[in-house]
């Protein structure tokens, strides 16, 4: 397709479709892009359409009886000028009369929510491959592939079936956005207009951390310090619960704290004293679970899945004024403010040092101040007005764009 933008005037008052996870989940990267983006344009945010074939689990039948009742009210308005679509799609992509469908399917309901809102050749931001089925089918001016991850390493995925829809977004996007240097080394050879961004934080959220009139909660409150935190997903291939529960046993008397949504058995865990299981808490009160974190850790197992990937919470835990203590994740590593461990060991070794000097300090906080997703909307803003106007940057490294 060919761009028509106006590189004077390339994110104004335009219309956006975004199609990502479910928008009523945690923060992620495209939440902050996209509030950002409303602020001056419209945007459809169309929830999950699904890359996992669902299992007979109590959770996923939950999951499609709740998408199956947001579909009941199939466009709403959360917040001003971004509006969300529930569609309806089949979540099993390996057989070509179900991509068929399900082409027809959400071609129908974008199209009719499109119409609904007066959008005219919106820019499409595809967040999720699945989204392939129709991205370049909605009269876009503009299709960008935005990855964040290696989507195919994931468990419970179709990955042949992921990875041919990949390929068909890489070959037809106008601009591929990567949020890793591994992902970006991945993609480059399908699409010459691949450029690595890597993620922003919410500097200012998270340095409340540091206020002293922010109050930690009572649930953490009572638990005996020192405290080595952790927020985010718990799940099978976030989360090495051997390395966590060996750090813990290095460590009787240090609380591993551990705040968020729990997807897999962890039963080892809860097993352990000193390792506290939380449960999900809201983004606005993550900066108050960090005041009263003296350090925090991101114990990834690693994977094809992790070490493509760019967790923000390194950067949250950092704009917080926390140490970070981290398996060998290179966009981690690329930060050269953690410290890397290589097994249970040298993880307690590290968490020792860092609880030594706890947080939340100022200096660390202050490290994140010009990583804000602000700053990276300008990064991308470049580089759409850059395609828009058939000036390719020259780009060898992608350190250009890494900082």
């Amino acid at each position: 397709m060919e761009p028509t933008i106006d590189g004077h005037a390339t994110l104004r008052d335009r219309d956006m479709l975004c199609f990502s996870h479910d928008w009523n989940g945690d923060p992620l990267s495209k939440t902050h892009l996209m509030r950002l983006l409303a602020r001056r344009n419209r945007v459809l945010w169309v929830n999950s359409i699904g890359y996992r074939a669902p299992s007979i689990s109590r959770r996923d039948a939950g999951r499609v009886v709740k998408k199956a009742l947001a579909a009941l009210s199939p466009l709403q308005e959360p917040e001003p000028n971004l509006f969300v679509l529930n569609p309806i799609a089949v979540p099993a992509h390996g057989k070509p009369w179900v991509r068929s469908f399900n082409r027809w399917l959400l071609q129908h309901q974008v199209r009719s929510a499109m119409t609904n809102l007066g959008f005219q050749r919106p820019i499409n931001w595809v967040f999720n491959p699945a989204a392939a089925v129709v991205a370049g089918t909605l009269n876009e001016d503009m299709l960008i592939y935005y990855c964040v991850d290696e989507y195919s390493a994931f468990h419970g995925v179709r990955a042949e079936a992921l990875r041919v829809m990949e390929e068909d977004l890489l070959a037809k996007a106008d601009l591929v956005i990567t949020s890793a240097e591994r992902l970006w080394r991945a993609k480059r050879h399908a699409n010459p207009a691949t450029f690595l961004v890597r993620h922003g934080v919410d500097w200012k959220h998270f340095r409340r951390a540091l206020d002293p009139r922010t109050p930690v909660p009572a649930d953490l409150a009572s638990i005996r310090g020192p405290i080595l935190g952790y927020f985010g997903l718990i799940g099978s291939d976030w989360v090495d619960q051997e390395l966590i529960e060996s750090v813990a046993r290095r460590m009787p008397n240090v609380s591993f704290v551990m705040i968020g949504k729990i997807t897999t058995d962890v039963t080892r865990l809860r097993a352990m004293p000193n390792i506290h299981l939380l449960g999900h808490r809201p983004y606005s009160s993550l900066p108050e679970y960090c005041r009263g974190f003296d350090a925090a850790f991101i114990p990834f197992p690693i994977s094809d899945a992790t070490l493509n990937a760019n967790p923000l919470k390194a950067r949250e835990y950092l704009a917080a004024g926390l140490p970070v203590i981290s398996t060998a994740i290179p966009e981690v590593e690329a930060l050269g403010l953690c410290r890397i461990a290589a097994d249970a060991a040298s993880f307690a070794v590290h968490a020792a040092e860092a609880l030594a000097q706890p947080g939340p300090q100022q200096s660390l906080s202050d490290a994140m101040r010009s990583e804000s997703w602000e700053a990276r909307l300008a990064d991308i803003e470049g580089l759409i007005a850059s395609i828009a106007s058939h000036r390719m940057p020259g780009m060898s490294h992608p350190e250009r764009l890494a900082a």
